[in-house]
């Protein structure tokens, strides 16, 4: 063993415990009680050992459009929040990951940029069915597509008929679909205040879709997953899904579970994300859906853009959230307050994001994992300062809000996360 992490709390997959964690060249060898190494590193009193998360839901949006994001800043924005994976998103970027050629173009942005470890999402379109296959060889960890428009005319989105061809094309390969689940026919013209945006996308714009991707599972035998769930009568057609036993999971994000419609202001266009933040009983159902393992994972889908696109009103105003390096001080500040532990938060920010995409030596302690960790301290307050965040653009609804628990370190592969970007491009099947 070159290093041992000891700590009076460490996650791991059996639950919390006192641990020394062995690490050698960039590998958990040892949980144990007590071990030896040239080199110890014994965590404070107040901190807990987490793996580090898996957010599998990322824009970077570089290349094409850097000056929204970019891989140095978000990656920095990524380890800051204890975030040592993430899976790139296909569009927002230019071009968008729908080719190999593109992918190349993305790989090589990134290369020697990343501060954490990197892998990529290809997308489906209406007329990419030819670079599905090549793109899975090429080792993209699955396919995106949108149901509704996308927000950027590059990356249209598909019909249920077109997406049923895509995953009969896909099945073979066991490749993993996931799905922007609004129903066009759902989604009407947004008003300038909150409310107005808010009945544009109501709740049967997600339960339709969703329900839709439950149909195309059936139909088709693929593994789906319902992106950025929003509204909890969706959570019933993925618990019906379950039941029969369908490949079919499903993810929210923190902004779902922390703030509410009736608390945001019609000039508050920072709160803008598509599906949209809804009232407090829905967050609450989510919660429990979420307890209940119906909704598998938490991942922070950010998407963030220049301060003059959050300009204007809820109709005009670019759709996102920023949020990457916030994820889990977000999601523990409320995760506390209904009853959940480190642990659970751990499972649906690390362990399942990471089992989602096949990352098995990522998102936890264990023998034979990578040695990335968090070092966080739980009961440490703070309040939310946007000129302290590392994504390039400081504009959040988080800004002001109180939250619990910081992360003092981030460690990728044995070692902590400093200036000089260590991270990996990383490919399906756990290669860089």
């Amino acid at each position: 063993m070159d290093l041992v992490v000891r700590a009076a709390r460490v996650i791991t997959p059996d639950g919390e415990r006192a641990a020394d964690v062995g690490v050698a060249d960039g590998r958990v060898v040892a949980v144990a009680d007590r071990l030896d190494a040239p080199a110890v590193v014994e965590l404070a009193p107040d901190e807990v050992l987490l793996p580090g998360l898996v957010d599998t839901h990322v824009h970077v949006n570089d290349p094409g459009r850097s000056e929204w994001e970019g891989f140095a800043t978000a990656t920095r924005a990524a380890a800051a929040g204890g975030v040592t994976t993430i899976v790139d998103m296909p569009l927002n970027s230019v071009p968008p990951t729908t080719t190999v050629a593109a992918l190349e173009v993305k790989r090589a942005a990134a290369r020697g940029r990343v501060h954490v470890d990197v892998g990529f999402w290809g997308g489906i379109v209406p007329t990419n069915a030819d670079d599905l296959g090549p793109l899975h060889d090429a080792g993209v960890f699955g396919f995106k597509c949108f149901l509704v428009h996308s927000g950027v005319d590059e990356f249209p989105h598909v019909t249920e008929d077109e997406l049923g061809r895509a995953l009969t094309a896909l099945r073979p390969l066991g490749a993993l679909t996931v799905v922007h689940a609004e129903h066009p026919h759902e989604v009407g013209e947004a008003g300038p205040g909150y409310r107005g945006f808010l009945d544009s996308r109501p709740h049967r714009a997600e339960s339709r879709a969703v329900g839709a991707v439950v149909d195309l599972a059936a139909a088709t035998g693929a593994r789906l997953h319902v992106l950025h769930l929003s509204s909890a009568e969706a959570v019933a057609h993925v618990a019906g899904a379950r039941r029969r036993g369908l490949a079919v999971t499903a993810e929210t994000c923190p902004h779902y579970l922390v703030f509410v419609a009736e608390e945001i202001a019609d000039g508050a266009t920072e709160f803008k994300c598509c599906p949209p933040i809804r009232d407090a009983a829905n967050r609450e159902r989510l919660w429990r859906a979420l307890g209940e393992g119906v909704v598998d994972l938490v991942v922070t889908d950010h998407s963030p853009c220049t301060p003059d696109l959050k300009q204007g009103d809820f109709a005009t105003a670019w759709g996102g959230i920023a949020s990457l390096q916030l994820g889990l001080p977000a999601v523990w500040t409320h995760a506390r307050r209904r009853g959940y532990g480190l642990t659970d938060v751990v499972r649906w920010m690390a362990t399942n994001p990471a089992d989602l995409v096949g990352l098995t030596t990522k998102g936890r302690i264990a023998p034979g994992a990578d040695a990335d960790f968090a070092v966080f301290a739980p009961d440490e307050a703070f309040v939310v300062d946007r000129a302290a965040l590392h994504h390039r653009n400081p504009v959040t609804p988080y800004h002001g809000r109180p939250l619990s628990g910081v992360v003092r370190g981030t460690w990728l592969r044995g070692r902590p996360v400093g200036d000089r970007p260590r991270g990996r491009l990383l490919t399906r099947g756990g290669g860089a």
